[in-house]
């Protein structure tokens, strides 16, 4: 006999929170706060769109169609330390900076390396997000989800595929929405004090080479492993900055619209005046790429994800 799935309120036309402070809105959105909940947003509409921080996010400015579900609440947004096995059960929705303090006033460590990284754990995990201390997919121990034939699963570590900024989570099950994860870390030696001296050092070196207060999504494009020898620059096969290629492409300071690219920092893009549109910020990137390719013979892929447009 089916299973009656709980009712969720759906509410029309609502703006969707990006760190870039502008883009389209959402035609439905919900906020479930149980699996069950999910599982019947998952049967309105199995091609829903799932929203985090909102701090890798650019939404076309025509919006989109599909359900957008904001998984930051109940079930979603709870976290269990499990100090015996020093394991940190965490929902999909939990701020991953929050979550690094957390984990360090129950006196377990690794996470700081992660520090400055805006981001929802359920974000982190999907894109494997990392800088130049670390990466989650080095304290991934399992992911648990929701596929869209809404089956309730739990993927272990040696089950999931990372890379560089990628995991192949977006594509199992025609895309798995990820409810929560399971991350095992390090017990401290003594107290903590070494690890919040490394986040600090972490946040410190992201504050001096990035612009932290400026309306932006973070790095735009991933750092690209090339293909052939850049004389002077790099050999084939290395995996270079985005960010230097595109200084290199004269493009910091380039603007269009109400959309800039950083001058502290060239793969930090950025809405630089109240009047920023998505299709500006879209533009600008097209000509970031645009002129590095001219330039390198290089082909920059977006790491910012964008909903209702393509690059």
């Amino acid at each position: 006999m089916p299973v009656t799935l709980p009712e969720v309120a759906i509410l029309a036309d609502q703006p969707i929170a990006t760190w870039y402070k502008c883009g389209g809105r959402a035609r439905r959105f919900a906020r479930p706060s149980t699996i069950d909940q999910l599982r019947r947003c998952v049967e309105i509409d199995p091609g829903l769109r799932v929203l985090g921080e909102g701090a890798n996010l650019l939404v076309a400015d025509a919006g989109v169609e599909e359900l957008v579900v904001r998984l930051d609440q109940g079930e979603f947004a709870a976290l269990r330390i499990d100090q015996a096995t020093a394991t940190a059960h965490v929902g999909s929705g939990f701020d991953l900076m929050k979550l690094i303090h957390e984990t360090h006033k129950a006196g377990l460590t690794g996470l700081e390396n992660l520090g400055g990284i805006p981001a929802s754990v359920g974000g982190a995990v999907t894109m494997n997000a990392g800088g130049a201390f670390g990466q989650i997919a080095d304290f991934v121990h399992a992911v648990h989800g929701v596929t869209r034939g809404g089956e309730v699963v739990r993927l272990a570590r040696n089950q999931i595929i990372f890379d560089y900024r990628h995991s192949d989570l977006g594509k199992l099950g025609a895309g798995m929405i990820i409810t929560g994860a399971e991350l095992k870390l390090k017990r401290a030696v003594g107290d903590t004090s070494a690890a919040r001296a490394k986040l600090k050092e972490v946040m410190a070196y992201k504050k001096k080479t990035q612009p932290m207060g400026a309306d932006s999504c973070g790095c735009a494009f991933k750092n690209p492993a090339i293909l052939h020898d850049l004389r002077g620059i790099a050999v084939a096969g290395t995996r270079i900055s985005a960010g230097m290629l595109i200084d290199k492409a004269g493009c910091k300071g380039l603007t269009v619209g109400g959309a800039t690219v950083s001058t502290q920092h060239g793969n930090f893009l950025y809405a630089s005046s109240p009047s920023c549109t998505a299709t500006d910020l879209i533009t600008l990137m097209r000509q970031v790429r645009e002129k590095v390719k001219g330039m390198f013979d290089v082909t920059l892929q977006n790491e910012v994800v964008i909903w209702g447009d393509t690059l």
